[in-house]
């Protein structure tokens, strides 16, 4: 399934095999241009940005990268993954080892977070955008959370009928919904959820770009705080989509956002909204 997803990417995709004290780390990079590092979210792979690589291969060298612990072709047969400094210290492994001194990073959900955390611990990010990130500037809806206790013990059908219930019964990639349910039954590392992040202390300009229909947290709170607390942010809202509908439901609007993101020259000097 991994296998025929990746098919859909760009001819010019290279598969990368990164060593690391952790253990490899499979990196999936294409195009040419300022490096761009994209995280996925908890429970997928890098293969859920298939409908992504190939307008942001035109512009940059993208860097896909399977999470250490997580589904997909990393192996974590190294240090274990036990706290927020082991992670900092994979990504600069990984970073180190591509000899990349900056980058553009941009992160769904749980990668949102973990891309957040490095450009508060990393000058090597300069430019930072985080599609519905979660835990970072809102808290969980409750009503999210009590729909995902089953998943406290996924198997491949609670994660189907969960992601049903979050996306509205909206279509999914079919490859990449069935890699996400099969992956539930992933043993991976524990997940690592704290500290929270100090998005106040964040320097580089900042997207933030939220889900309409997102059934994780409030987004008229997470935008709203953002654009109080964050220096260089601009903010914008991802029309007809639920939190797991990024980044493949709209993937024409989210490359659109992003090209327009990275491609400016400057900081912006004050909060925006493009919605």
């Amino acid at each position: 399934m991994y296998d025929s997803v990746l098919a859909r990417w760009p001819d010019d995709v290279e598969a990368l095999d990164v060593p690391t004290p952790y253990g490899s780390t499979r990196v999936h990079a294409c195009g040419d241009g300022p490096p761009l590092f994209l995280l996925h979210g908890a429970g997928t792979t890098s293969m859920v940005w298939f409908a992504n690589v190939g307008e942001l291969s035109r512009s940059h060298r993208v860097y896909a990268v399977d999470q250490i612990g997580d589904a997909g072709r990393s192996v974590h047969d190294g240090r274990p993954i036990t706290a927020l400094a082991d992670l900092m210290a994979w990504l600069d492994a990984v970073l180190d080892h591509l000899e990349v001194d900056q980058a553009r990073m941009c992160g769904h959900s749980y990668g949102a977070w973990i891309a957040l955390h490095y450009a508060l611990h990393s000058s090597r990010v300069d430019r930072l955008a985080l599609l519905d990130p979660t835990a970072c500037f809102a808290r969980w809806k409750l009503s999210y959370l009590l729909r995902a206790v089953p998943m406290l013990r996924p198997n491949a059908k609670r994660t189907r009928d969960f992601l049903r219930w979050e996306t509205g019964g909206a279509p999914m990639d079919p490859a990449c919904l069935e890699i996400q349910a099969l992956a539930a039954s992933f043993l991976g590392a524990k997940v690592v959820i704290k500290p929270n992040p100090k998005p106040a202390e964040l320097s580089v300009p900042t997207l933030v770009l939220v889900a309409e229909n997102s059934k994780a947290h409030d987004i008229r709170k997470l935008i709203a705080r953002a654009r109080r607390i964050v220096p260089h942010v601009e903010t914008g809202v991802l029309p007809g989509v639920s939190h797991h509908g990024v980044p493949t439901g709209n993937a024409t609007d989210v490359n659109r956002r992003l090209l327009r993101f990275f491609g400016k020259p400057a900081p912006v000097t004050a909060a925006t909204d493009e919605s």
